[in-house]
């Protein structure tokens, strides 16, 4: 018999888990902590490295693939880079910062209440700069290859109508932004030890099958500083004409998620567990 079970038939009481109260609406008090310039920091930093290694990534593949069809990493590879690169990035910010990399996300954990308005709107001005700084390190190091094979930029691929990228902009980012409600929850950290890396492996792998699923139609946005910097760097007619839909579908999509995970699964989640204590106290 298990040493977990302490009578016959009985097993101990999962473990407690408290939620942390929600944000401060403002938060005009984190302007004094040092550990939100930091957070801003390394939310800077992420996203000028997750900027760097994947458009470098892109421009490498489509620079192989004009001399060798069967050269460059392929969509497989590039999905990889996107997945990878976030897994590595929220394991290393995830206890400075939160791990968002995406102003999507933020998004989210502010409509939830995870974060306040000040923190939200600098993390997002953080996230874009990094973006663009990121994308033109890209484009100082392989400028003709940059210039030559479209920056990297997410457009409407031809054959798809603005609607269809729109909505795969939206789904995509539902996804995502559910794995990370999802692989964030306190109750789930509560219970599992190993939430400390599975949660970044879960938000990685979300990433790279959302990209295997929609860089043929809009090359996969899901993070509007991604686009914001590929297309500041590029800075040609053809990105900024559909910009609009990798701002509209991410935050779409990441609004949505937050309400169904927060306000209709984990309400009925924390009712459902108060539910279970009160019959076994009594």
């Amino acid at each position: 018999m298990s040493k977990e079970v302490t009578a016959e038939g009985e097993h101990p009481p999962a473990k407690d888990y408290h939620d942390p109260p929600p944000a401060p609406l403002l938060g005009l008090g984190e302007l004094k902590l040092w550990s939100f310039y930091r957070a801003l920091i390394a939310e800077f930093v992420a996203t000028l490295l997750f900027l760097y290694v994947t458009v470098a990534t892109v421009i490498s593949y489509k620079a192989q693939s004009q001399y060798d069809q069967c050269g460059g990493v392929g969509i497989l590879g590039i999905a990889w880079a996107f997945g990878g690169m976030i897994f590595i990035l929220v394991y290393c910010t995830a206890d400075i910062s939160g791990g968002h990399i995406n102003p999507a996300v933020t998004l989210g954990l502010f409509v939830a209440r995870k974060v306040s308005l000040l923190r939200a709107v600098l993390y997002m001005v953080a996230q874009c700069l990094g973006a663009i700084c990121g994308v033109r390190i890209v484009k100082a190091i392989m400028k003709h290859q940059f210039n030559a094979f479209g920056g990297g930029v997410n457009v409407v691929a031809p054959g798809h109508s603005k609607g269809t990228a729109l909505g795969t902009e939206i789904v995509g980012t539902f996804v995502l932004v559910y794995t990370v409600f999802s692989a964030t929850d306190p109750k789930r950290s509560a219970r599992d030890s190993h939430v400390p890396v599975l949660a970044p492996l879960s938000i990685g792998f979300a990433v790279f099958m959302v990209h295997l699923a929609t860089i043929p139609i809009t090359g996969t946005g899901i993070n509007p500083a991604r686009s914001l910097g590929a297309a500041v760097i590029f800075n040609q007619h053809k990105p900024w004409h559909d910009h609009w839909i990798f701002w509209v579908g991410p935050f779409g999509g990441a609004l949505a998620a937050a309400v169904y995970y927060q306000y209709v699964l984990r309400a009925a989640a924390i009712k459902a567990f108060i539910s279970f204590r009160s019959s076994r106290s009594n």
